[in-house]
């Protein structure tokens, strides 16, 4: 709409520049002709109307130049109002973010054991707020090493658990550790002594229960129970 405005100014300057033009020179004919052909008054009325179209000329340049000033002015207006929505939207793009820290999300579903956390409190970074029980459950078997010699992944094992002595469950050997388990603890054995005594090592097999055996919907199992594994091996 300003714009259209400015349009109009110059469309005014230049009808004004006209019609000083014209009057500039009616008043020059007129002084060139003198009283012999016209009379005074009309000498000093063309010489008025030039001086009034000189000052309307003015006036409609002034008046374009601020039809564009307001246009300049919008024109900021508009550049500091979008700065104010890219503002904005950042500012909500980092509240949604800051949102998004307020949940914790795990990998997979299960059950919610050792809470240390309530509703309002803060936490820190690496601070552990609970431990999540996976609904599917395996066994980790710790067998001796001589027990390893026909023992493959795939074979079938029945395992009972000493908290239900009547339960018998059915899995299959998922895979053997690659080494022994003494190796791989915080503090492993140093046998660098003068006397070699050979020590039974025990090696971890996992054990996958069949179908949802192992899901705990009956029974309460978790980690930590003591479970009783026998392997079909031939």
């Amino acid at each position: 709409m300003d714009q259209a405005k400015v349009d109009q100014e110059k469309a005014n300057v230049m009808s004004t520049e006209a019609e000083a033009k014209r009057a500039e020179a009616d008043a020059q004919r007129y002084q060139a002709i003198g009283t012999s052909g016209v009379s005074q008054s009309q000498i000093d009325l063309s010489a008025t109307r030039a001086r009034s179209s000189s000052a309307n000329v003015k006036a409609a340049r002034n008046k374009q130049l601020a039809a564009e000033s307001q246009v300049t002015l919008d024109q900021a207006s508009i550049e500091t109002a979008a700065a104010e929505v890219k503002r904005s939207e950042a500012a909500v793009r980092q509240a949604e973010l800051d949102l998004s820290y307020t949940q914790v999300k795990v990998h997979e579903s299960g059950y919610v054991t050792r809470k240390t956390v309530e509703a309002g409190s803060y936490v820190q970074p690496g601070q552990a707020l609970l431990a999540i029980v996976p609904r599917d459950l395996w066994v980790v078997a710790n067998f001796k090493e001589t027990q390893l010699t026909h023992m493959r992944p795939g074979q079938p094992v029945t395992v009972r658990v000493d908290a239900y002595p009547h339960l018998k469950l059915t899995g299959h050997v998922d895979s053997i550790q690659s080494g022994a388990g003494a190796r791989f603890s915080l503090f492993p054995p140093e046998n660098a002594t003068g006397n070699y005594i050979k020590v039974l090592q025990r090696v971890p097999v996992k054990i996958v229960f069949n179908n949802s055996s192992g899901s705990g919907s009956t029974f309460t199992l978790g980690p930590g129970m003591s479970v009783e594994p026998k392997v079909r091996v031939r």
